[in-house]
């Protein structure tokens, strides 16, 4: 990085005097000034156009008795060469007088950006001192230039070069021209660790932020050099190891060093692990008479025998000290402290609770919000002007505030108030943008090819309000949604959200009939704790379904056979098999008009068509319990929800649905990752209605791999495979189980990002409780209009269960979530629809 400057015409010879030491400018002037002491009346001032006289006398203080003695005449001339208007200042004596001759400094025109393509003009302004129709400072021109070359190195250009150049008008006027020649990122070639003897480099490069340099870099960010993210990286690895119990861990350096072969910066970080401890024994102190520190201990996240988890120490000391400030105890602070045996490897805690000092919250100043309003940051914090200083409450406030995602950095400080028992909360915001339009595209086996557009906003009109629109349109699935979040309705801290949504499935080879839907959702979100969530929410939407042509009449093409092709009836077929044709062209079952009801469909799906247009009407809440580390790749935590929705507040329809779902994380040994997954559901059916077919629960992959979407289950069997479409019916049980091993693929290097998985899966969905007859067609127990045929539906209910084994591969790519699986299934019923291998993957950009 080089910063240089130029000067053209005449001013050359004038910038050169003020590059000239101000010692040697002092030295000259002293040597030429009288030395009969004089008065500020006596100074004659030349040379000035701009500045007024008087004002460059001022800066001449006067001695007792109003005499100018040669050491203030010296502190004059510095005060006047320090304000930085004039270029040269001289002081010499004429006529018994002092006098002052000055060079102005010329004024700025304009100014301008020249060779800057990565970073705006208007960006670039924002950040300099000089501006136009301001005075010229050789100095601050310097500070400048060093400025836009430090924005460009923390955009990872580090051989960009500055030229700062002087442009001479008339009337003692510039333009100042910013040449910039910004020069190619410098990447971070090589990101190595030394000491780290408990974590591979493997799994610590998932920790950090900077990330090595490859052929896809540019679809993704964290591998330009910066050493901010760098000194950020050493207070990640830090906590990483604190939250594991290595209680003495220190990231003792991070050594960068530039490469000129590689061109790119080498980073290594050298670790001292110290030993990994367990927690023996955790006390409870109280120095406050009528506060028992014993009662705090269920806030305690702490327990003997785990291991020592700074993080879970600090929650603790957190939610503790909160506590005693609901009791009324608002000075109470508490401190932990731990008390290590280095032999037995094991820390002993004690949380000791005393009368902290009383201070007072005078102001909160925020800084840095041009765009977020004030009150959206002020209602993340629990305490206001006023209240009780509690460091517990600020630092949870300064978590919000990151966690809200509208800001490059949070940081809040204290400043002395007006009195010793005064503090003045200092909030510095970078703000980001918190815009997002992306267009997204992805594949899967079982929706086929889908695209979709969407614009979001995450603080809309800077209010915090969460908004998004999206389109989606694909092969198989269609449609479109809005979604409004407040984050903070009528002032409280609860979610409102509303959702209006259109969704259209075609036909395809796993269900043989279209379905549409469209409706609104009302929700509210509470956070009960960091970890824990509740969600309430009210849907209304009115579905509907359709036939394809092949499927509307006995006459067409029936689509499903035994070998999963179209299947044409032959003459013979027709007579033989399903016993002829009327005079109209209808085939006969047995001689018996019918046909399934003119249609090879599934009776249930001809009933909803009959039925035309249903509506839902439902309310129902989830509880959402959240640890993982990761939220896009855990390694370490549980993540359970459970979920259940009432239907019959109105509309067609009534039933209890309900489901949980868990997956536990834990890392194993060489940065192998277990997985276990299990989930259950049930349907129950209310009052004497029976429960339609698409409100049973559907399963395949998303419960057992190696099985077609839809693919297990209750099963239409009536004329299956020849005539009939052998609709998966659902069911009302269901329950799976799957264990997983995680693991990377060591001999590529970590930023490509791909990891291998085996797993064994196992689940079974059963019970179907939908319609068998259908009267608005005439088939009832097995008659057609009173007539008997074959026509009643036959269908498969087992409850068999379903397993199988499998290898996937998991893709973090830059084109976002990839994962491609195989599994054959190991045990599985008599008409199970297999599909061994599944892909399914998008991205936005």
């Amino acid at each position: 990085m080089t910063v240089g400057m130029r000067v053209r015409g005449g001013l050359f010879a004038a910038l050169i005097l003020v590059a000239t030491p101000v010692a040697a400018t002092v030295a000259a002037a002293l040597m030429s000034a009288p030395a009969a002491a004089q008065t500020a009346a006596s100074i004659a001032v030349e040379g000035n156009r701009r500045v007024e006289a008087e004002t460059i006398r001022s800066y001449f203080k006067p001695g007792p008795g109003g005499r100018l003695d040669q050491g203030r005449i010296d502190d004059g001339l510095k005060a006047l060469i320090e304000t930085g208007l004039f270029q040269d200042v001289k002081i010499n004596q004429a006529g018994g007088r002092l006098v002052v001759t000055v060079v102005e400094n010329p004024v700025i025109g304009r100014i301008a950006f020249e060779g800057n393509k990565k970073v705006k003009d208007e960006q670039l302004s924002a950040e300099i001192q000089s501006k136009p129709r301001g005075t010229l400072s050789r100095p601050m021109v310097q500070s400048d230039a060093q400025r836009i070359a430090e924005i460009y190195r923390r955009s990872g250009r580090y051989d960009v070069r500055v030229n700062p150049e002087i442009i001479e008008q008339p009337n003692n006027r510039i333009d100042l021209i910013f040449t910039i020649t910004e020069g190619a990122k410098t990447g971070v070639k090589s990101v190595e660790f030394i000491g780290n003897n408990a974590f591979s480099s493997y799994r610590l490069k998932d920790i950090i932020k900077t990330r090595e340099s490859n052929l896809l870099s540019f679809l993704g960010g964290g591998d330009t050099y910066d050493p901010d993210r760098i000194e950020a990286d050493r207070d990640l690895i830090r906590r990483f190891y604190l939250k594991r119990g290595f209680a003495d861990v220190q990231v003792v350096a991070a050594l960068t060093e530039y490469d000129p072969q590689r061109g790119g910066f080498l980073v290594t970080f050298k670790i001292e692990e110290g030993q990994q401890y367990r927690v023996a024994s955790v006390q409870f102190q109280s120095s406050i008479p009528t506060l028992d520190a014993n009662s705090l201990r269920s806030f305690s996240r702490v327990g003997v025998g785990s291991l020592y988890n700074a993080e879970a120490l600090e929650k603790s000391v957190e939610e503790m000290q909160i506590e005693a400030s609901r009791r009324g105890y608002a000075f109470a602070a508490v401190r932990p402290r731990g008390d290590r045996n280095f032999e037995a490897h094991t820390v002993s805690i004690v949380f000791a609770v005393d009368e902290g000092a009383r201070t007072y919250i005078e102001r909160i100043n925020i800084r840095g919000n041009t765009r977020t309003r004030d009150y959206v940051i002020r209602r993340e914090f629990d305490v206001s002007e006023g209240d009780a200083y509690n460091r517990a409450l600020v630092d949870r406030s300064e978590r919000r505030l990151k966690n809200l995602d509208f800001f490059k950095s949070v940081k809040i400080s204290t400043e002395p108030g007006s009195s010793s028992d005064r503090v003045i909360l200092v909030v510095d915001l970078e703000e980001k943008s918190t815009g997002d339009f992306s267009v997204s595209g992805g594949y899967s086996t079982s929706d086929g090819a889908l695209a979709e557009v969407s614009i979001s906003e995450r603080n809309f009109l800077g209010r915090g309000l969460y908004a998004k629109a999206s389109v989606q349109y694909g092969q198989y699935a269609r449609g479109g949604s809005l979604s409004f979040v407040e984050p903070y309705l009528f002032d409280y801290r609860v979610a409102g959200g509303l959702d209006v949504f259109y969704r259209e499935q075609l036909a395809n080879s796993y269900v043989s009939y279209n379905t549409k839907t469209m409706g609104f959702s009302p929700r509210l979100g509470f956070g009960l704790r960091e970890d824990l969530s509740l969600q309430l929410r009210y849907s209304l939407y009115q579905s509907s379904i359709s036939l394809p042509a092949t499927l509307s009449n006995c006459n067409n093409l029936f689509p499903n056979n035994s070998l999963g092709q179209g299947f044409y009836p032959t003459p013979a077929y027709i007579n033989q098999v399903l016993g002829g044709v009327d005079p109209t062209g209808n085939v006969l079952l047995n001689g018996i008009p019918g046909c399934l009801g003119d249609g090879e469909s599934s009776l249930p799906v001809r009933k909803e068509l009959a039925n035309g247009k249903t509506l839902t009407s439902s309310v129902g809440y989830t509880l959402n319990f959240n640890t993982l580390d990761n939220n896009r790749n855990p390694t370490d935590g549980l993540l359970f929800d459970f979920r259940q929705d009432f239907a019959g507040v109105g509309g067609d329809v009534t039933y209890l649905k309900s489901a949980i779902d868990g997956k536990y994380y834990t890392p194993l040994v060489a940065d192998i990752v277990g997985l276990i997954h299990v989930q259950a559901g049930a349907l129950t059916k209310i009052g004497n209605n029976d429960i339609r077919m698409l409100d049973h629960f559907q399963m395949g992959p998303n419960l057992v791999r190696g099985f077609a979407p839809n693919g297990i289950g209750p099963r239409d069997l009536t004329f299956f495979p020849f005539t009939g479409s052998g609709d998966a019916l659902g069911g009302t049980k269901y329950w799976g189980a799957s264990a997983e091993l995680q693991m990377p693929f060591w001999f590529l290097p970590k930023e490509v990002g791909l990891k291998g998985a085996v797993y064994a899966d196992a689940g079974s969905l059963f019970d179907y409780q939908g319609p068998t007859s259908n009267p608005l067609t005439g088939e009832v127990n097995g008659l057609v209009n009173g007539l008997p045929c074959n026509c009643a539906m036959v269908y498969d209910n087992s409850n068999v269960v379903r397993t199988s084994v499998g290898v996937g591969l998991i893709w973090a790519s830059p084109f976002g979530p990839l994962r491609f699986d195989y599994a054959v299934p190991l045990t599985k019923g008599a008409y199970d629809r297999v599909q061994q291998f599944k892909f399914g993957g998008g991205t936005s950009f």
